[in-house]
């Protein structure tokens, strides 16, 4: 679970200041949730609806579930600090075999994506499914790394799906995995 806070610091005489700050920042986490299938994972929901909760910004992509009328033009927003983006599809992707018009439109949410989060408008970011989108070869995994890589450094990311990438989960402050039981 993650949880951002105010930090406070001291001024440089060593009193404290009326706007306190830490001399450092807390920098963001990079989480996986994965599973052998492809699910909805509740845990990661309630992360986003809680710090968007504590009035921090929160950016919900789902990549490959359309929704009519969608795209990063109109986004669906929860609350006053969650915006959930679904790609301008009719449809759910389900294959790597689409047309090229349903590629057009995640790739762009995808450059979307990147923009906002290199600007820092949120403090936590979503990618639903990025990694079936890797796995179907429809965005890069060298380049997901890259976004990791160069995000703002206070920005938590949190990345679903399943089969994520072995460099992903090595770069992950956190990899979670769900299995299902045998057991009764």
């Amino acid at each position: 679970m993650v949880s951002q806070i105010e930090t406070q610091s001291l001024s440089s005489n060593g009193s404290n200041a009326s706007n306190r700050q830490f001399p450092y920042t807390i920098g963001g986490l990079v989480q996986v949730f994965t599973s052998p299938y492809r699910s909805f994972f509740t845990n990661v929901m309630a992360q986003a609806l809680q710090i968007a909760g504590q009035g921090r910004s929160v950016l919900v992509v789902q990549f490959l579930k359309g929704g009519i009328g969608q795209g990063h033009e109109h986004p669906v927003r929860l609350g006053q600090n969650l915006d959930w983006l679904r790609c301008d599809l009719p449809r759910c992707i389900d294959t790597s075999e689409i047309e090229d018009t349903e590629v057009s439109a995640l790739l762009d949410l995808w450059r979307y994506t990147q923009s906002v989060v290199a600007e820092g408008r949120y403090s936590m970011v979503v990618l639903d499914e990025l990694s079936l989108a890797i796995n179907f070869g429809l965005i890069s995994e060298a380049e997901v790394l890259a976004f990791l890589e160069n995000r703002p450094p206070q920005v938590d990311v949190i990345l679903t799906g399943p089969e994520v990438p072995e460099s992903i989960r090595n770069i992950a402050d956190q990899v979670t995995e769900l299995r299902r039981s045998d057991r009764p």
